[in-house]
Parts: structure tokens; C-alpha cells; sequence
């Protein structure tokens, strides 16, 4: 049985910003990840990837070059945790122990609740195809790009997923690609979301109803993808409350698969009701076991699952990790800051920033809901630099 002081289950980008950080110290804690990927992706920019702007290839980086120096890697995958003693078993059956244990295991896309989808997704003719794949993500563009007429749809499930904003993003990435083509007025367009509107807060829902208005864009609320007939190009739709089914016909649909807590996760004595991991939403320390942590898309922390959170989460988990180390209080406040660049054309983005209370905090000396070319300038070129050589490497901004 092996024992570590501070074992990061998930090598995301929660798990190597927070590893980094912590390694930073002066005085650094001996830090352990534990992830069975060979590879790391980029995945913020898969969205660009699906509209045909940059290769899939942009996105992929081997995960080695990023484990912080003088951590350890364990290639495996977690079994099951046993908090009560501060242990848990992996995969391949050897178990750990800990002083600290730190969660950032990401989010579980559930391909297999969309009876249809598995075995159509990103294949050839089928017109079925995900931003949410290395496998598939180019499959979009080449979808949109054969597309000359007939109906596109973009489904946004009910569950929370990784980039609330991605959805709507193809959708206008789609559009904008159909106009520039002169084919838009022979293709209806239809965004169906399982939530009750465009974007949770409503200085850009404005902004985003108004680029949706432009497109030609049809938005249909409270409707969850349930199944795909691929043979047929049908997809059934349920409404959230009446429980009614519809059939919608399509001759492309970009899908965005619901999403959970990882069943290890959901499954075991960390998690909430919900299936997420159980924090304080401040300090991103474990409801009942003070010395568990847990940040990203794996958390129940209220607020968008993107690396924009994780980009100040980590600071807040790394620098409160090291307080409890040395017995201290935790020092260290999230406010719930998330931000979600939302792509609005080729070339033109709206950059939403917020708070737990869905406030704006913007970060930039103008009104970031008009759409700009400076801000698509720095989701596309901008922020990958920043994610590769800063954050990955425990730097704050």
C-alpha cells in the first residue's frame, strides 16, 4: 500500500493546474495524479475544429509533458474511494492512501443514453455528428460543408454539460458558414435546448437572442434528444414537463450528449445527491471530509463547467491545500467567476464573465456583450497560448 501526501485523482485540466501550483511552492508537498490518458486535449477550441478553422491536431498535446516536475504519475483509474480511510483502489486493484486527496475527474458524456447515437455519430451519410469527441469533431465541418439544403439540428441537453455556450456556438458558427456560402435561405435551422432559455444570464441572452434572430434561427425550449432513428434521419424529442414526444426530421444534427458525475464518482461516499462531489462552494473543501477537495466539472460548485472556472478554482483549492497542510485556517474565497466566450460568427465573439449570482464581471474596458473581432482574436489565438504555457504550468493571470 503506498502513501501519498497530496493524490489528485484526474490529470484534466483541473488536476495538472492544481498539481503545478502546488509543486510552485517553495516548500512543495509531494503530489501524485493519478489518469490512465496518454493524451491531453484542448478541448475550448473544438468548437473552432467543428466549424472547419483549425485541425483537430491544434488540440492534442501527450500528457507527460505536463505532469508538474517532481510529481508522480500513476497511469491508472479509480475504482472506488473509501474517504473514512483516507484511501482509495484503482483499476487495476492496488489501493492508496493519503493526507490529502484532491478530485478532478472531470465530467462523464453519456453517448449511450441517446439510443441511435453510438452507432451513427461522425460516421459518413448518417449526418449525425458532436463537437464532443476528438473522433468526431471533424465530422461537423464536414456535415456543415455538404449541407446545401434541408434541416440542421442542434440539440443542448437538460443535464449540465462541459461549456454551456458550445451548442449554441456550432449553431452560429453553422449559420454564418451557410451564409457566407449563399445557401442559408434553403436551410431551416433549429436549436433545441432541454433548458428554458438561450444563456443563464441576461445581459448576453439579449445579446445572444439578437445573433439568433439575425441567423434565421429557430429556438425550441424544454425539449431533451431522447432517441435518434438514424435509417429514418429522425429524432425524438421529450418536453421537459408535459413528458410529450415529438419527431423531429433532420438531414443533419449536431448532438451534445447528456452529461453526469463519473459513475465512480456518483457511486461513492464523496458525492452529493446529485452525484457530484460535495463542496464548500467558497473553499472547494469536502462538505464532510476536511481533508478532500474537489474542483471542475466534477464538483456540485454552482457555476458553468468551464476551464475559465478552473482557472480560478485552482488558485483558491492550491493555496487552501497548502493552509491545511501546515493546520492552518483556508485562506483562500471563490466568488463563482466563470466565463464563457461565445463565438457568434466567424470572426466576432461575445465574451461573457460572471459570478455565482449571474452578474457580469467583466474583465475588459468596454461592453462585452457586442460581438468583436479582438475577443474571437484571443479564444482563437489568445487563450490556448495561455492554457499550454501558463495555467498547465501553475501560473496565475
Amino acid at each position: 500500500m503506498a502513501h501519498h501526501e497530496v493524490l489528485i485523482v484526474g490529470g484534466g485540466s483541473a488536476g495538472l493546474t492544481v498539481g503545478a501550483m502546488l509543486r510552485n511552492n517553495a516548500n512543495p508537498p509531494g503530489v501524485t495524479i493519478i489518469d490512465p490518458s496518454e493524451k491531453h486535449y484542448y478541448q475550448p477550441i473544438w468548437t473552432l475544429v467543428g466549424a472547419g478553422v483549425f485541425p483537430k491536431e491544434v488540440s492534442e498535446r501527450k500528457e507527460a509533458d505536463y505532469i508538474p516536475p517532481g510529481a508522480e504519475w500513476i497511469k491508472d483509474s479509480v475504482a472506488t474511494f473509501d474517504p473514512d480511510n483516507n484511501s482509495l483502489t484503482l483499476k487495476s486493484g492496488s489501493t492508496h492512501t493519503y493526507d490529502i486527496l484532491v478530485v478532478t475527474a472531470g465530467i462523464q458524456i453519456n453517448w449511450d443514453k441517446i439510443p441511435g447515437l453510438v452507432e451513427s455519430v461522425g460516421k459518413a451519410g448518417t449526418g449525425v455528428c458532436s463537437n464532443y469527441s476528438y473522433d468526431t469533431v471533424e465530422s461537423t465541418f464536414e456535415n456543415i460543408r455538404q449541407l446545401k439544403k434541408g434541416t440542421a439540428l442542434f440539440t443542448h441537453p437538460s443535464t449540465p454539460i462541459k461549456c454551456g455556450g458550445a451548442p449554441i456556438k456550432i449553431t452560429y458558427l453553422a449559420s454564418d458558414h451557410w451564409r457566407k456560402n449563399g445557401v442559408a435561405g434553403h436551410i431551416k435551422k433549429k436549436f433545441i435546448k432541454g433548458g428554458p432559455g438561450i444563456f443563464a444570464v441576461k445581459k448576453y441572452a439579449d445579446a445572444l437572442t439578437k445573433v439568433a434572430d439575425r441567423y434565421d434561427i429557430e429556438r425550441v425550449w424544454k425539449m431533451d434528444l431522447v432517441a435518434l432513428r438514424p435509417d429514418q434521419k429522425e429524432a425524438v424529442f421529450k418536453h421537459m414537463e408535459s413528458g410529450e414526444e415529438i419527431i423531429e426530421s433532420y438531414d443533419m444534427i449536431h448532438v451534445t450528449p447528456p452529461m453526469s458525475a463519473p459513475d465512480f464518482i456518483a457511486n461513492s461516499p464523496l458525492a452529493a445527491d446529485s452525484g457530484w462531489v460535495e463542496v464548500n462552494k467558497e473553499t472547494t473543501q469536502h462538505l464532510k471530509y476536511s481533508n478532500v477537495f474537489s474542483l471542475g466539472d466534477c464538483s456540485n460548485l454552482p457555476t458553468s463547467k468551464t476551464g475559465a472556472a478552473i482557472r480560478k478554482q485552482a488558485p483558491t483549492t492550491a493555496a487552501n491545500v497548502m493552509a491545511y497542510l501546515a493546520g492552518g485556517t483556508l485562506p483562500k474565497h471563490y466568488d463563482g467567476y466563470t466565463s464563457c466566450p461565445l463565438v457568434t460568427g466567424y470572426g466576432s465573439l461575445i465574451l461573457a464573465e460572471f459570478d455565482y449570482n449571474k452578474q457580469p464581471m467583466e474583465s475588459f474596458p468596454f461592453n462585452q456583450a457586442e460581438e468583436r473581432y479582438s475577443m474571437y482574436a484571443l479564444k482563437a489565438y489568445g487563450l490556448p497560448k495561455m492554457y499550454w504555457h501558463g495555467m498547465l504550468r501553475g501560473r496565475e493571470f
